[in-house]
């Protein structure tokens, strides 16, 4: 099967189901975002290189695909995977045990190493990002599964990134107002 089907070359793209929209459609714009964040979680797993905490990532990236797939759905497909309200307890159960060992947060974290957790952090500013695209496209157009996991997932994704540097032996720096 060829990668490049030339359908696309006009600046128009199909959603799942068949409808053809343009490649700046809210809807393309918001899974391309989960898109990018299901790349950006790759990047905390490399550079974990094979730290038992990079295994924790890999259901979260299956549940993006996921969700993805239900944001590129035009609304006239019917067999995608389900969006589980059970990964949203799985992100909550994982931030509190990680904030067990982590001191209290008394002031803003500024993102820096470890390499692990600057991309944790990175991949926090992208989930936002396509938590606001999909906010964007309105209640009736996504399930509720949808912006609550992103919003878990962001707030996973700072605590994982404190939680990297407190496993790598770094001293968190806090933002210090003027």
């Amino acid at each position: 099967m060829k990668v490049y089907t030339k359908t696309g070359d006009t600046g128009s793209t199909s959603l799942v189901g068949g409808k053809r929209v343009a490649k700046n459609h809210p809807r393309v714009e918001a899974y391309g975002h989960v898109d990018e964040l299901i790349s950006t979680i790759g990047l905390i797993r490399a550079s974990l290189d094979g730290n038992y905490l990079s295994d924790c990532l890999i259901p979260i990236q299956q549940e993006l695909m996921s969700l993805s797939a239900h944001l590129a759905n035009d609304g006239s497909c019917k067999t995608l995977p389900p969006l589980r309200p059970e990964a949203v307890l799985a992100l909550e159960q994982q931030i509190d045990r990680m904030q067990e060992e982590l001191p209290p947060l008394a002031a803003f974290v500024l993102p820096g190493p470890p390499m692990a957790a600057a991309h944790a952090h990175l991949a926090r500013t992208v989930c936002r990002r396509a938590e606001r695209s999909v906010i964007a496209l309105g209640s009736n157009a996504v399930a509720l599964e949808v912006p609550t996991y992103l919003n878990r997932l962001s707030d996973f994704l700072f605590v994982f990134s404190r939680y990297l540097s407190l496993q790598q032996g770094e001293t968190e720096n806090f933002w210090k107002p003027a």
